[in-house]
């Protein structure tokens, strides 16, 4: 029984062009109890497997958490496979704001510890008590409310590019990092002041809601269905779009266009830009913001270094690999010295210290 990936992501990406099918990008997520993840994940290997579902979702006793892309046509298929399963009976999905068929190009359903790694101890505080969920209108009224201090859950590399007017975006690398931050920050203000939290599609919020309603904070909300929901409802409501910028997204379109703002620079030239690539060089691979004038200048690599290795015949680059750890940039996204204009974070709370 095919329980893992056949093709390469080439030879997927060619049957997907093959196929001349339209595809569609959506996510959703739903914390449930799982007994058996592992035999949870190989069924829904099996089924979506069959209907050409591709994409990445985690699956945890605490339940799943998913980013996939299928055929447009057997959208209908997926969903009544869902509603098959209690808690996943007419679940939202959120829909992607843009779309690509080649977003995903495997199928990787993964039994893991938690569906979003937050660090928390779930069983120190209860989280079912979640903040109170807004939809995009009155999402909207809150983040004007002076007694609101409006926080994107997300980590430095996805609210570079992309946040709601007048939030407060931690300099974390990890979702993890910002829980303590935020509370340690806002300490003094847990009980006058509105904590309205974002994050791409909601998950992150869920729990980090409940965590903060533990910690003290009385007046706590989140966006419904994170930014993709507030898209789609700023549309269909002709509602004003306060957020400005791209959508980070986890897959191969790395963005979703919200607005024309662009509010990131090139990490090299400092050019307006906010588009993210990484480099070239595969013994590094950084994820950063590289303008187009710059890519063909530093042939898609981050550093001068890494450009000369790029450059060498593959067979030496591997050599040179060869016995060598992994550079450290590899695991990370937009944090290295030698990029001049990574923009600065930090202190990020001081106007609500007063």
């Amino acid at each position: 029984m095919q329980l893992y990936n056949t093709l390469s992501a080439k030879e997927r990406a060619e049957l997907i062009e093959k196929a001349g099918k339209d595809r569609l990008t959506l996510s959703f997520y739903q914390y449930a109890k799982i007994t058996n993840p592992q035999e949870f994940r190989d069924q829904l290997f099996i089924t979506w497997n069959k209907l050409d579902v591709l994409g990445r979702i985690y699956v945890a006793q605490e339940g799943i958490n998913g980013q996939l892309s299928l055929p447009a046509d057997r959208f209908n298929e997926f969903k009544t496979h869902l509603d098959t399963i209690d808690f996943l009976k007419g679940i939202r999905l959120n829909i992607a704001v843009e779309q690509d068929n080649m977003s995903f190009l495997k199928l990787k359903v993964k039994v893991r510890n938690k569906i979003v790694a937050d660090g928390l101890k779930d069983d120190t505080f209860d989280v079912t008590n979640k903040g109170v969920h807004v939809d995009a209108e009155k999402f909207n009224e809150l983040i004007e409310d002076n007694n609101t201090v409006l926080v994107d859950m997300r980590n430095h590399y996805e609210s570079e590019i992309g946040h709601f007017k007048n939030a407060v975006t931690p300099d974390v690398d990890t979702f993890r990092e910002s829980l303590d931050i935020i509370e340690d920050d806002l300490k003094d203000h847990k009980e006058d002041k509105n904590l309205v939290m974002y994050c791409t599609g909601g998950i992150r919020c869920e729990k980090a809601s409940a965590y903060f309603k533990h910690k003290g904070f009385k007046n706590v909300f989140q966006l419904e269905g994170g930014i993709i929901e507030y898209t789609r409802q700023v549309k269909d409501k002709d509602l004003e779009n306060k957020f400005m910028g791209q959508n980070f997204v986890f897959d191969e379109r790395r963005a979703e266009r919200i607005s024309d703002d662009v509010i990131a620079k090139c990490h090299q030239c400092g050019d307006a830009f906010d588009v993210h690539t990484n480099c070239a060089n595969d013994a590094c691979h950084l994820l950063f913001i590289q303008c187009d004038k710059c890519k063909e200048e530093m042939n898609n690599c981050c550093s001068t270094n890494c450009k000369e290795i790029h450059a060498l015949p593959f067979e030496e680059q591997k050599a040179l690999r060869k016995g060598q750890a992994n550079s450290n940039d590899i695991f990370k996204k937009g944090r290295a010295d030698h990029l001049p204009y990574k923009k600065d974070l930090r202190n990020i709370f001081e106007s609500f210290k007063k």
